[in-house]
């Protein structure tokens, strides 16, 4: 990589977020965040604030053994009304989760951090997508509870999955419901003084 980049590490072991930061053919690493999850961490917060602060935490940690670098963090969050929909605990879970968003609109809450190490700087921002889901069907939801995809995810749901049958339409990132918002990154990367296009091709 080009010495003036500094190098990026993604703090998730979400293949989603992988993969989209692979098909942006940005390179980066991977590294392991320390930080477990604490309500009273984001007591009190909307979820748009629990979202970049558990993005944040996520960062941070991740970022306590490295003396450089541009370390990423993100946190997805589902929310159906009033309700924080997390990953399901069992196939009851999810099923009841399913049927909560069938004929529904509920918005998808990522949030995502960029921590500079060498500039000891932290920015965060908490991207917002509406999603419009059909009238799901016994056989959707059945069919949907025997497959793997749902027991992952918040919401129980995946969109890049058969769930995409679920979906009459988007306002907002699409890649924010995957679990990366891709523009929102960049901008984020923009603020720290560093395009995302100088690192596509700069690792040989």
């Amino acid at each position: 990589m080009n010495n003036r980049l500094p190098k990026i590490y993604l703090a998730s072991k979400s293949p989603r977020r992988q993969e989209i930061l692979k098909g942006l053919k940005v390179p980066f690493e991977l590294i392991e965040s320390p930080y477990e999850e604490n309500f009273d961490d984001v007591m009190n917060m909307t979820p748009e604030m629990q979202a970049a602060k558990l993005a944040g935490l996520k960062a941070f940690h991740a970022a306590g053994n490295l003396r450089e670098g541009i370390v990423v963090g993100a946190d997805t969050i589902v929310v159906q009304g009033d309700t924080i929909l997390g990953k399901p605990e069992d196939k009851k879970n999810a099923e009841s989760m399913l049927h909560s968003l069938s004929g529904k609109r509920h918005r998808v809450v990522t949030g995502i951090a960029v921590v500079d190490v060498a500039g000891l700087r932290t920015l965060s921002h908490s991207e917002v997508t509406m999603v419009f889901f059909r009238e799901l069907s016994r056989k959707d939801v059945d069919f949907y509870l025997a497959t793997d995809e749902p027991y992952d995810k918040a919401g129980a749901y995946g969109i890049q999955g058969h769930a995409a049958f679920f979906v009459e339409r988007l306002e907002g990132c699409y890649f924010n419901v995957v679990g990366f918002p891709v523009v929102a990154f960049r901008n984020l990367m923009l603020q720290l003084g560093y395009d995302l296009n100088d690192y596509i091709g700069s690792e040989k």
